[in-house]
């Protein structure tokens, strides 16, 4: 299998997986959604280590810190990077149970537009005729909803304008999937820890309640794998690529948030959606092409 095939085979996953992991907060209620996320970094940082020490060996951390982060310089940008993703781990598990899930959603599907417009102008990846009609669509989606609300939710805003800096930076680094987000998530382990320990009476409820026994392990496991698999994705995937196939998982919110957390939307943000999606449709089939003119020089 080539590598292009298999990016696209666990980017795939990782989004079903992130579809999983975002009922969670529903399902742990009554607790927050602040608190789920603490748990889950708990529990995923737990599930990494496993993961690297089954795969890679301990030995791999030290051995990556010396290859990867030498000197200040990478230093400050990867601690960005984890400041980054721990922002964007937090209001995946707090959006859900606020009535920010569709808006969440948006940000998500507008994640795979704006890593086209790195792809472009920070990557100088060229655009065909297709990509540039699919962001022309999606800028008048959002133009849409700024023009019928006065406003644009700022968990969408953060989503999709912050979290590409994450995938582009790691992936100027060379930093490996599995080892680079193993550290993410130990250096966000202690605030995390600081949480659960300031609220401890939250803390001891949830160890005494049967069902989270089963909860937390499957958050961690699931975060653990989704991540992984989605960070590895990324780097065997052109950025393009890439960014046409996570059309899945916020199609899968969108669904999630209306069917299941049962999120409210405005009539008149289905036309937002409906200029958002056609270009994403667009963006898939362009994907598809690319697929299949290096599937056809690689034969």
């Amino acid at each position: 299998m080539s590598d292009l095939s298999k990016g696209v085979v666990l980017c795939l996953l990782s989004q079903l997986l992130f579809s999983v992991l975002y009922l969670f907060s529903h399902w742990m209620q009554p607790i927050s959604g602040t608190d789920v996320f603490a748990l889950r970094m708990v529990m995923t940082a737990a599930g990494l280590w496993l993961m690297m020490a089954w795969t890679l060996g301990l030995a791999a951390m030290p051995r990556f810190v010396q290859q990867f982060l030498t000197s200040p310089r990478r230093w400050l940008l990867f601690l960005l990077g984890t400041l980054d993703a721990a922002s964007q781990f937090w209001l995946f598990m707090w959006a859900p149970v606020n009535n920010e899930g569709v808006n969440v959603a948006m940000g998500y599907f507008l994640f795979p537009v704006v890593m086209v417009l790195v792809g472009r102008f920070w990557l100088k990846e060229r655009l065909n005729g297709l990509q540039t009609a699919a962001l022309v669509l999606a800028g008048l989606g959002v133009a849409h909803e700024i023009w019928t609300q006065q406003a644009f939710s700022w968990t969408t805003l953060w989503m999709c304008l912050v979290f590409p800096v994450y995938y582009t930076t790691r992936r100027q680094m060379k930093i490996p999937a599995l080892q680079g987000l193993t550290l993410d998530l130990t250096l966000i382990l202690p605030f995390a820890l600081t949480y659960l320990l300031w609220h401890a009476d939250m803390t001891a409820w949830v160890l005494g309640e049967p069902r989270y026994w089963l909860l937390l392990p499957l958050l961690g496991m699931a975060s653990a794998v989704s991540m992984s698999l989605n960070l590895k994705s990324g780097l065997l995937l052109p950025v393009n690529l890439f960014g046409m196939l996570s059309y899945v998982e916020p199609a899968l919110l969108f669904l999630l948030a209306v069917l299941v957390l049962k999120t409210p939307v405005q009539p008149s943000a289905y036309i937002t959606y409906g200029l958002i999606w056609t270009g994403l449709l667009l963006l898939v089939a362009n994907g598809w092409r690319s697929m299949q003119q290096s599937r056809h020089k690689q034969v």
